[in-house]
């Protein structure tokens, strides 16, 4: 994964997202072909396969793409949490579990049924709420050089303080990273 070490399976709660530069990990409603444009360093998307035992979502996400076979092109297959306040109106998905309750038993569900790999969240929403509650063991994040200008942002707190991050296996974890980019023509 570039400058850092792989990842393992080792029973984390992973906030796992490929973002635009902006700061967008989806377009407006939801969109999400700006994606097949962005280039995965070589074996990256078989190595969250491998190391994901459980995956935990958000109901807007859900309804925009209900297909569990879809996480990571289909290279992972496990049980499927998603975590709603209106279980009663989803649609019954073979592999695919609707939870009503917080989101600290959410965590407790879905790591008992990664048994012992990763439990990765795919909801910017569960994700600051984790992140609040100490939950969130490591982010990691793929920056695709793109600029959506709108969408579902990875992270939403106006009101909130600030949270400081520690670059995991860097020299300096409190460093800023640094990128360059043209834009193409």
């Amino acid at each position: 994964m570039g400058e850092f070490e792989p990842q393992t399976a080792n029973g984390k709660v992973l906030w796992h997202f490929t973002m635009s530069l902006d700061g967008f990990v989806a377009g407006p409603d939801h969109a999400m072909d700006w994606m097949a444009a962005a280039t995965m360093q070589p074996g990256l998307i078989e190595q969250y396969a491998r190391t994901t035992g459980a995956v935990l979502g958000g109901r807007d996400g859900w309804d925009a793409y209900p297909d569990p076979r879809g996480i990571y092109g289909g290279a992972w297959s496990g049980p499927l949490f998603v975590l709603t306040h209106r279980p009663e109106d989803a649609t019954p998905t073979e592999g695919v579990t609707f939870l009503d309750c917080g989101p600290v038993e959410a965590v407790r569900i879905g790591l008992a049924a990664a048994g012992g790999k990763n439990l990765e969240v795919f909801s910017p929403s569960i994700g600051r709420q984790l992140l609040e509650l100490g939950l969130v063991d490591e982010i990691d994040l793929h920056v695709a050089p793109v600029l959506l200008g709108a969408g579902v942002r990875l992270y939403d707190n106006p009101a909130g303080a600030p949270i400081r991050l520690h670059r995991v296996g860097a020299e300096d974890p409190t460093a800023v990273v640094n990128v360059r980019y043209r834009p193409l023509r």
